[in-house]
């Protein structure tokens, strides 16, 4: 499996190389680092042809005026050959340090996209249709009611993997059920 790094640039002639060393840090997965500048015109232009003369797994691409950061992205997208995509600000706002988490989801959970965030703590979360979801939120309620427990949370994908399950052999205490009786027409 391999991993496209697309770096968007524009006028980072302070941080580009620093990212772009770190980003080489990463040995996890084959890996290709792609800099879209987006037209700077400070020194970012000659600092990234140094960089790409020196790494064989670095490739710059410069665009002829600036079409913003979206048209970066698209041109790194456009040019990319790996397995998954991975977008990483030239100003250091996201560690490379992270990317063994941010992949984590494509090789064990076969996940379409990942998105990092900074509020999220711990192991990955999948996401769910919004159906789902609903569906869960009912099956959980209906459990809650019928065992009278306050269960946080019942999975219907775990019931339909057979994830869920229970000795046959245990005897369970019946409840005393309260009979109407019957009146007299």
């Amino acid at each position: 499996m391999k991993l496209s790094i697309i770096i968007p640039c524009f006028n980072e002639e302070k941080t580009i190389e620093q990212v772009v060393n770190k980003v080489l840090k990463f040995k996890t997965l084959e890996k290709e680092i792609l800099i879209i500048d987006d037209c700077s015109v400070d020194n970012s232009r000659e600092i990234i042809k140094k960089i790409s003369n020196l790494n064989t797994s670095v490739k710059c691409f410069f665009q002829d005026k600036n079409l913003g950061k979206g048209s970066a992205i698209r041109k790194g997208f456009e040019v990319a050959t790996g397995d998954i995509l991975l977008i990483q600000d030239a100003d250091l706002e996201y560690d490379p340090s992270d990317y063994d988490k941010l992949i984590l989801p494509f090789l064990e959970a076969d996940a379409d996209v990942v998105y990092g965030s900074r509020f999220l703590g711990g192991k990955y979360v999948r996401l769910h249709f919004f159906w789902h979801y609903v569906a869960n939120k009912i099956l959980t309620l209906i459990t809650n009611i019928v065992t009278n427990l306050n269960i946080v949370k019942v999975d219907s994908d775990k019931i339909e993997e057979g994830g869920v399950k229970y000795t046959k052999n245990k005897k369970r205490k019946k409840s005393k059920k309260t009979r109407r009786k019957k009146s007299k027409r």
